[in-house]
């Protein structure tokens, strides 16, 4: 059983850590978010050229995939916020009583951070020219998809059921 899973069952990281739940909570998840960029940076850099595009064919694909991650991270930090991003309504009830946010990028998309956030993690790898790094910039933009269905939307279905 994952983390959220018992916090969002038992409120085990709340019963532990009382009102510094969500620090330890963003002590554990930050530092995982960014190592999952940092890492896929390192492995673009050290399979750099290993793709067989051209360069500046590479370069304004990873452009254009820039755009929406970009605006994508710019949304969530001016409207979703970061707190709630970091699934603050697992920790407090405040944020399961807001409505989903339909400002910035989720106008266009209300799952915007799996749809258009990983599009950062292809940019990388374009701009690379690196194989590895696409191929797990794919896996890791499944996968992310798969934690949505398996993990966080029977969350929140139990948690806006709830609300």
């Amino acid at each position: 059983m994952d983390l959220l899973r018992l916090q969002l069952g038992w409120a085990t990281l709340t019963r532990l850590f009382g009102k510094a739940d969500l620090l330890i909570w963003g002590l554990i998840f930050l530092p995982l978010f960014a190592g999952r960029v940092i890492t896929l940076v390192g492995l673009a850099r050290s399979t750099q050229d290993s793709l067989a595009l051209a360069r500046p064919f590479a370069v304004g694909m990873a452009l254009l995939l820039l755009i929406p991650a970009v605006y994508t991270l710019w949304s969530v930090l001016r409207y979703f916020g970061l707190t709630r991003a970091m699934v603050g309504d697992h920790f407090r009830v405040r944020y399961r009583h807001m409505p989903l946010d339909n400002r910035g990028i989720f106008k266009i998309n209300g799952n915007a951070m799996y749809a258009f956030g990983f599009l950062l993690l292809w940019a990388i790898a374009l701009l690379n020219r690196s194989l590895p790094a696409l191929v797990v910039a794919g896996f890791q933009h499944i996968y992310i998809w798969v934690h949505y269905y398996c993990t966080e939307k029977p969350d929140m279905e139990i948690i806006f059921r709830e609300a």
